[in-house]
């Protein structure tokens, strides 16, 4: 999701802002390059090590409703991630949809 999305600051879509506790911010812009090819191989291995992704850690991706999180798997595959990503389907929107789901604002955690 857009960083500003995921900080809370706005939210256009679904019924409440923030993000899922624990999560990290791995928008699909930031998995290609300005010319909106893919990265390389090695520079998405940076990119989700700098995000806290290391091997052996389930990985959980999500973005509004589902879409572009596919993306998420796909880079996370590319970079070599030895464990595959699963993909919240319902993603941001069925999560927010709960009041008794947790909605964190701000930026990354640590």
């Amino acid at each position: 999701r857009a960083p500003e999305r995921y900080r809370g600051e706005t939210e256009p879509v679904d019924p409440r802002a923030g993000h899922v506790p624990g999560a990290r911010n791995a928008p699909f812009a930031a998995h290609v390059d300005g010319h909106g090819r893919w990265r390389t191989p090695e520079a998405l291995a940076r990119h989700f090590r700098d995000l806290g992704v290391a091997p052996g850690t389930p990985v959980g991706a999500y973005c509004g409703s589902g879409v572009t999180a596919c993306s998420v798997v796909l880079a996370l595959e590319l970079a070599g991630h030895p464990e595959p990503a699963a993909l919240y389907a319902g993603s941001w929107s069925n999560w927010s949809a709960d009041p008794r789901r947790v909605a964190v604002t701000g930026g990354d955690p640590g």
